[in-house]
């Protein structure tokens, strides 16, 4: 029976042994320090946007699950033989281009990503492709920490907004709710429901992802399983937040206070529970169809 990825972290493989001199040592350290000093400012700016920024939060938990990710999979990695490849300097040119381009157009989602890009490329120039194959995954979820552009965020806040108003209306209007929707706003007979930026949705999905990307890791062994779970968590994240959306009207239109307060936030919470017992049910559904034979 194959193994799957997450059982190799479990296996114990030849490890390929490099002897380290003092000088190999010294510039390592100084390509480290290089690389603090030119992302310090962009890491601190980063890390107080997921301290504050609810959208951000989820990520506070990615560097250390990327940490802990390639820690148990080192086996793995330093099994490969390493094999410096002047290519990976090509990945490098590009993070540093694209922190350029960021840092001149003050685009932080740029200046952001090129230190994934980066971390990339060093593996690629000092380790060979065979190796860094085996850290795809840790570097590609390191990657979901830098929050989207805030253009892209706001292409899809108001649409998802007028969505979430339109079926949460039809949905309360079903189950005998006198309701009127006007854009993103929700009229009941008895007080006013307003359908915000952070009820589109967007805030949900980060989170999601980043679930759905753990779970095809940790449970999937077929890559279109992995694609088609990590495609599913839009729609799973508009769902939810429909159905919360939906769910305030109802509990409104009977008492207004069940709208605000703590059980706004209460409601927000259970929903993305909601959201991830939806992933892991979708997790289990696609491996029992996609996977069954193998």
């Amino acid at each position: 029976m194959p193994q799957t990825e997450s059982s190799l972290l479990q296996v114990d493989l030849p490890v390929a042994v490099e002897v380290k001199t003092a000088g190999s040592w010294l510039a390592w350290f100084v390509l480290a320090a290089v690389i603090v000093a030119i992302y310090s400012q962009i890491l601190f700016d980063l890390a107080d946007d997921w301290w504050n920024e609810p959208n951000s939060s989820y990520a506070l938990l990615v560097p250390p699950l990327t940490a802990y990710i390639a820690w148990k999979r080192r086996r793995l990695t330093l099994s490969v033989p390493a094999a410096p490849d002047l290519r990976g300097l090509i990945w490098i040119f590009a993070a540093c281009v694209i922190l350029l381009i960021g840092r001149l157009g003050a685009e932080f989602f740029l200046s952001r990503i090129s230190l994934v890009i980066l971390l990339t490329g060093l593996c690629h120039t000092f380790w060979g492709k065979q190796r860094l194959r085996t850290l795809m995954f840790p570097l590609l979820l390191l990657a979901t920490m830098v929050p989207p552009p805030v253009i892209v965020y706001n292409q899809l806040a108001a649409p998802l907004q007028l969505f979430a108003s339109l079926v949460s209306t039809r949905i309360a209007q079903f189950c005998g709710v006198s309701v009127f929707q006007d854009g993103n706003v929700i009229q009941l007979a008895t007080t006013t429901l307003g359908v915000e930026e952070a009820c589109s949705g967007l805030r949900a999905l980060s989170a999601l992802i980043v679930m759905a990307l753990l779970l095809g890791f940790a449970q999937c062994r077929r890559p279109l399983t992995r694609v088609l779970l990590l495609a599913m968590a839009f729609p799973i994240a508009i769902f939810v937040n429909v159905l919360r959306v939906a769910g305030t009207a109802i509990l409104a239109d009977y008492n207004a206070e069940l709208a605000m307060g703590f059980y706004h936030t209460f409601s927000g919470w259970l929903v993305f529970l909601l959201g991830i017992a939806f992933v892991f049910g979708t997790s289990y559904v696609l491996r029992r169809i996609l996977e069954r034979a193998a």
